[in-house]
């Protein structure tokens, strides 16, 4: 914490972030940095008078209509909390479980969700874990306890409480941060996957093993006998009754879905949000529910949420897991060749996971752009060029789909393009509505002749809407009006 090397490293880190300006508690932003504020702030440290400031708390709305509350500190908190960073990543980043993808280097919700899709095949039943109000039940004296079985400088531990317990300010009230990571602060999320660490170590050293045996399901015996059958058919030179039970063959499963014998638990988390695949009955999935509620509540006193920690049959249900739905497959009868010498035919599809996109999601999506079902016109962009307005829907859609392209119905997302029930593209209003910025309409303009054979005037030296009553001329394959919806 000595070293002006890492506070200036710390500093080209975060002086371009767009909340570099954004002033806490104090009036403090980036524009005063100088050498000289590095120095003070490392004669603190030394002195161990550094003291975080209280967080200005603003809160921000979520999807459900309550808020979230997020934290501004000031900017040599912002600093201070980069460094506390990079030093405990350069700790923990190389122990943290492959299975965590939140806030790390190199994985993101997309790697989560692979590793999912690829990995969990044979998956009977989900258990989704949704911890509630996880980053602010964080117990302090757990996660200083935590730190100290790697971190053995006091001053460093004594600081990252400082940090912890810094307080907020709200309408100018001074308020107690008793339990929780800064919501807003740099150093929350590196925070918030040490202490969740030790959740991974449980499931990973304790329950995994626990609940994965055997390497491999054994023969159904329904598809046995039915291949003995056929055996047998073939013997006789019953054709129809080969064919009979070559169909019957393809609908049954060729290994026992219900292998006492084999059992397999798989895992994969991102920041609070954790998923787990079991292949078993589901009395033991309810109890690796209660295994979870128990060592949570015990060891890390973090409480799940009831409404959202759910056992979900994996193949008549569906799971939700990072704004994504997902399932497993189960198509007996479509078979394939693993390759072309092969003459075995298996299952392609069957056991395997599907990730889904959530009608909610499309609704939801939609919803802004729509008034009563149908297309609405946004007013602030009713000024813009068609350029502009073209250029911004296509951002706000490629940023949409880009994120379910890991989805098999991705397809579904065509509707963002043309409205919800599948009318009009929601930008769609914004051109048809005459404005200044219409691109077509000042060509149109200059080369197509009134009713009355003199040309049109040119907008920019007209208004872009016309006087009532007046005369106005929709040039081909434009719906312009005086009210669109008018027009459907």
């Amino acid at each position: 914490m000595f070293n002006p090397q890492l506070y200036l490293l710390a500093y080209g880190r975060i002086y371009a972030n767009s909340g570099a300006m954004t002033p806490g508690a104090t009036q403090e932003t980036v524009d005063g940095m100088s050498l000289r504020t590095i120095e003070r702030i490392i004669a603190a440290m030394r002195q161990e008078r550094y003291r975080f400031r209280p967080v200005r708390r603003v809160h921000i709305p979520k999807k459900d209509g309550k808020t979230r509350p997020l934290g501004m500190p000031t900017w040599s908190d912002k600093l201070v909390g980069e460094v506390v960073r990079l030093l405990l990543e350069a700790y923990y980043e190389p122990v943290f479980s492959d299975r965590s993808h939140g806030f790390r280097p190199g994985k993101g919700c997309h790697t989560a969700l692979r590793e999912v899709a690829n990995t969990w095949t044979g998956t009977t039943w989900f258990v989704e874990c949704d911890i509630a109000d996880c980053f602010g039940s964080f117990d302090h004296d757990v996660m200083i306890a935590i730190l100290s079985e790697k971190i053995h400088d006091n001053r460093f531990l004594r600081l990252v409480r400082n940090m912890l317990t810094a307080g907020y300010l709200e309408d100018f009230r001074w308020g107690a941060t008793l339990s929780g990571v800064p919501q807003g602060g740099i150093a929350s999320p590196v925070l918030s996957n040490i202490y969740l660490h030790k959740l991974d170590v449980f499931i990973e050293t304790v329950l995994i093993p626990e609940f994965t045996r055997g390497r491999l399901r054994a023969r159904n015996p329904e598809y046995r006998k039915t291949e003995q059958e056929i055996v047998r058919a073939r013997r006789r030179g019953d054709r129809a009754q080969v064919r009979s039970l070559y169909r019957q063959l393809h609908s049954l499963p060729s290994q026992d879905p219900r292998d006492p014998g084999y059992r397999r638990l798989r895992y994969c988390r991102y920041a609070d949000d954790s998923l787990l695949g079991f292949a078993g009955p589901k009395a033991e999935a309810e109890q690796i529910k209660q295994r979870l509620r128990r060592f949570l509540r015990e060891d890390l006193k973090l409480e799940l949420s009831e409404d959202k920690t759910l056992v979900t049959h994996a193949r008549s249900q569906r799971a939700r897991f990072l704004g994504y739905e997902i399932s497993v497959a189960s198509r007996n009868r479509r078979t394939r060749r693993p390759s072309a010498t092969d003459r075995r035919n298996r299952r392609s599809l069957n056991g395997t996971i599907v990730l889904h996109v959530p009608a909610s999601v499309v609704k939801a999506k939609s919803a802004p752009y729509l008034s009563r079902g149908q297309p609405a016109r946004r007013n602030p962009m009713v000024n813009d060029h068609d350029y502009s307005i073209v250029a911004r829907y296509g951002a706000e859609y490629r940023g949409i789909v880009q994120y379910y392209l890991l989805a098999s119905d991705v397809f579904r997302l065509h509707r963002l393009r043309c409205g919800y029930d599948g009318v009009k593209w929601p930008h769609q209003d914004d051109l048809n509505w005459p404005h200044p910025g219409a691109t077509s309409d000042r060509h149109d303009a200059l080369i197509r002749p009134r009713d009355d054979g003199s040309n049109w005037p040119h907008p920019s030296t007209t208004s872009s809407r016309p006087a009532a009553g007046g005369p106005w001329y929709a040039p081909a394959g434009r719906n312009h009006c005086r009210s669109p919806r008018s027009c459907r």
